[in-house]
C-alpha cells in the first residue's frame, strides 16, 4: 500500500470496510481514503438511492419496503450490493461503509467476494467514546434540524450498533484483518492514524 497521505493511489488493490457507530464520521474518512487511494467509497445508502433513481428492479424492490415502512430484507440489500461491487470502478478496489451490518451479511460478503476471485484486505473500526458521540450527534441534529433525533433516539442507535455491528468486528479481528483507530481527534489526523494502521496491515 502506498503512502496514502501524498495523494497517490494505492500501489495494490485495496478491498477494505470501515464500521464505527454512528457520529464517528465513518462517511468522513471513508470518501477522504476513497480519494487518496483512488477507488470508489461505496454506502448502503448510496447504494439504494441509485437503484431507486435508476428505476431497477432491486430499487423498485426496495421502495416497496420502505414505502410500507418496513425494513428493507438483507437479500434485497445483498444483491445491490453484489451488483455495485461487480461494477468496473471497484475492480482495483473499493471502500465499503454500511455494510455488512449483521453476521449474515459477513458470510454474505464473503460469498459475494469469492465469487468475484478476490479477497478483503481489511477492516476498519472508527472508535469512540459514547458521550463523546452524544454530543457529537446532538449538535449536529441541532444544526440540521432533526427534531427527530432526540437524545433517546440517538442513544438508541447507539445501542443497536452495539448489540449487531459491534460483535462483527470480533469476527474479522480473529482472521487478522482489523484494525481498531480512534476517531477522536482532528480530520487530517484521523485519516493519517487509518492510513499509518493499514499500511502496517496490508503492506
Amino acid at each position: 500500500m502506498s503512502n496514502a497521505t501524498d495523494g497517490q493511489s494505492a500501489s495494490r488493490p485495496a478491498r477494505l470496510v470501515i464500521m464505527g457507530p454512528q457520529g464517528a464520521g465513518k462517511g468522513t474518512q471513508a470518501a477522504r481514503l476513497a480519494e487518496q487511494l483512488a477507488i470508489p467509497a461505496i454506502s448502503t445508502g448510496d447504494i439504494f438511492r441509485a437503484n431507486i433513481k435508476g428505476g431497477t428492479e432491486l430499487g423498485r424492490l426496495a421502495q416497496e419496503y420502505t414505502a410500507k415502512g418496513d425494513l428493507v430484507p438483507d437479500s434485497v440489500t445483498n444483491a445491490m450490493v453484489r451488483d455495485r461491487l461487480a461494477q468496473d470502478d471497484a475492480v482495483q478496489g473499493f471502500i465499503l461503509d454500511g455494510y455488512p451490518r449483521n453476521a449474515a451479511q459477513v458470510v454474505e460478503l464473503d460469498t459475494i467476494l469469492t465469487d468475484l476471485g478476490v479477497a478483503l484486505d481489511g477492516v476498519v473500526e472508527l472508535t469512540a467514546d459514547r458521550d463523546e458521540l452524544l454530543a457529537r450527534l446532538a449538535k449536529r441534529a441541532e444544526i440540521e434540524g432533526r427534531e427527530d433525533d432526540t437524545e433517546e433516539a440517538i442513544a438508541r442507535r447507539l445501542d443497536i450498533y452495539a448489540e449487531q455491528t459491534a460483535p462483527l468486528t470480533s469476527a474479522y479481528d480473529e482472521r487478522g484483518l482489523l484494525v481498531r483507530v480512534d476517531g477522536i481527534g482532528d480530520v487530517d489526523e484521523i485519516t493519517g492514524r487509518i492510513v499509518s494502521a493499514l499500511t502496517a496491515l496490508v503492506g
